[in-house]
């Protein structure tokens, strides 16, 4: 990724006026599309991020070097700038614009109350300005990984909670991990800078925490339980307006003839109703009395009549199920992707867990051995044998990268997606190794604490359909990976063994792989060994 400067231009000081201007872009960037985080007349501090630059390569964001009013923008939202241009003015007083406004309304209530009750100080009308700021601290975005350079924001708590030491106050979701954000201190959260889903970057102000809370004299519970005076109130000392009385009543008195019509108003009976269900005439007025014969509804329910909820509910895509979405289809478009087939006999590693599982449990801490861990073990062998497998094309598609490690990524399920956690050198563990490794990998990705170097890297990828309850499938490669295998669930099936018929537990294992790299025989010879491996895990031992 090429280096960008980070160095502001700005003109000399004139009126207590600044202008600002982009910085100077790598040789390989000429312009990028500008997106504005702040507006014209909002109160801006040093360093905060006044607008972002969009570029082919990443999103360049404009702090502000001074603290004051932006006072005008100079250019418009999604318009091309390129280096050393005129992006804003920073205004070092307050504008005219800013300052404390009175509507008609209030200026009508406030025309009867003495001069001395009116207070327009900003302090008056928000109390969380009256708390002691000297103790306020700015939490900002921590330092993200080099591969990362922005995230989508999420809060968890909201202005004016509690907050405790390395509570997490908001999560930023990011292209592979999510990063949570937790507070240093314990307080109040007194402000949130940045909106729920908004982009942020690394140092980027996120909210301020009050370590003294709001005060003494107002709380957290205090703001919230407080109503807000709606503006159709009473205003102060206004003389109550006359109570009308009601003369009209309407007497219903229930009956199995005629009903009483003396007391209820002309106009009622003949007002024509706003809805009519379908078996209704809506040109005949209820005043009639009577409903034909072909109007009367009947108990028959219509063969189109629909019933229950049909409600929708539209939920914003999340930062990680983009990028997995974006992920999968670059694939499709890039490799030229063909699965084949094998199937198992899982009876040999099914009785040789069966056999040892107590032993291996107390030597490796409550660990079992789970059959993912001897198809990573196998694979690690079968890739040594067919190295093509674990070799990927290149981005310029001229040229095959071998490696002479193995590295493979094993799928796992998480509420937010699908991520792939990477075991090292594979070809140099056991089964408990694996097993340790997984098991490790596994909890972390489940509790949403994979940092990015446990992802990053991998040579070829396992994922294991069949722990829920998937049949067959043809999995989809992991770029820049060459290949993934595709485990599914174990199933009793009857198979022919020394011309014998025999119930069986037996496995289907899916490889797809990149036609551009791999031919089949590599590809089919690979899962052979793989099947040999699993149906004799022996030959594992014997390295045979």
């Amino acid at each position: 990724m090429p280096c960008i400067s980070s160095t502001f231009h700005t003109s000399h000081k004139f009126n207590n006026d600044e202008t600002v201007s982009s910085p100077a872009f790598a040789d390989s960037v000429s312009e990028g599309d500008i997106r504005w985080i702040k507006s014209v007349g909002d109160s801006i501090n040093v360093d905060d991020i006044v607008c972002e630059i969009e570029t082919d390569k990443t999103a360049l964001p404009i702090p502000s070097p001074y603290k004051g009013f932006l006072k005008s923008i100079l250019v418009e939202e999604g318009e091309k700038v390129k280096a050393h241009q005129p992006v804003f003015i920073i205004s070092l007083e307050r504008p005219d614009s800013q300052g404390v406004k009175i509507d008609e309304q209030a200026t009508r209530i406030a025309s009867d109350i003495p001069e001395s009750n009116i207070k327009l100080s900003d302090e008056s009308q928000d109390p969380l300005k009256n708390a002691n700021h000297s103790n306020d601290q700015i939490i900002s975005v921590p330092q993200l990984p080099e591969s990362v350079s922005e995230g989508d924001i999420r809060w968890i708590k909201n202005v004016g909670d509690q907050v405790e030491v390395d509570e997490t106050l908001c999560e930023i979701e990011t292209d592979k991990t999510t990063v949570p954000v937790p507070s240093p201190n314990k307080g109040v959260l007194k402000e949130i800078k940045v909106e729920d889903g908004s982009k942020v970057h690394a140092k980027m102000p996120l909210c301020v925490i009050g370590s003294e809370g709001l005060g003494k004299s107002t709380t957290a519970s205090d703001i919230k339980s407080t109503p807000k005076q709606s503006p159709t109130s009473t205003p102060l000392n206004m003389p109550d307006l006359p109570k009308v009385p009601r003369k009209v009543s309407i007497d219903i008195k229930p009956s199995f003839g005629e009903t009483d019509r003396t007391n209820i108003p002309s106009g009622v009976i003949d007002k024509k109703p706003e809805f009519f269900p379908p078996f209704f005439n809506t040109s005949q007025k209820a005043s009639q009395g009577k409903v034909s014969p072909i109007q009367k509804p009947t108990d028959d329910i219509s063969p189109h009549t629909i019933s229950g909820s049909r409600t929708e509910t539209k939920v914003k895509m999340n930062r990680m199920r983009k990028r997995i979405a974006e992920r999968l289809k670059q694939a499709q478009n890039t490799a030229a992707m063909l699965t084949t087939f094998n199937e198992v006999d899982m009876s040999q590693v099914m009785a040789l867990r069966e056999r040892h599982k107590k032993t291996f449990s107390e030597l490796h801490s409550g660990l079992k051995p789970g059959i993912a861990s001897f198809f990573v073990v196998a694979s690690a062998r079968a890739l040594t044998k067919q190295p093509i497998v674990n070799a990927f094309v290149m981005e310029d598609n001229s040229h095959i990268s071998y490696r002479d490690y193995v590295d493979i990524s094993v799928a796992v399920a998480t509420p937010k997606g699908l991520v792939v956690p990477v075991i090292r050198n594979c070809e140099n563990m056991s089964v408990a190794d694996v097993e340790k490794n997984v098991a490790y990998l596994s909890d972390k990705a489940r509790k949403g604490n994979l940092a990015i170097e446990d992802m990053d890297g991998g040579t070829f990828t396992i994922s294991n359909g069949g722990v829920f309850g998937s049949l067959f499938g043809t999995p989809i490669i992991n770029l820049p990976q060459s290949a993934i295998l595709g485990l599914h669930a174990i199933t009793k099936k009857p198979v022919v063994i020394n011309d014998k018929i025999e119930i069986r537990p037996m496995m289907y294992v899916a490889l797809t792989y990149d036609h551009r790299l791999i031919d089949g025989r590599e590809a089919v010879t690979f899962l052979k060994s793989i099947k040999n491996y699993i149906e004799d895990p022996a030959s594992i031992l014997l390295d045979i």
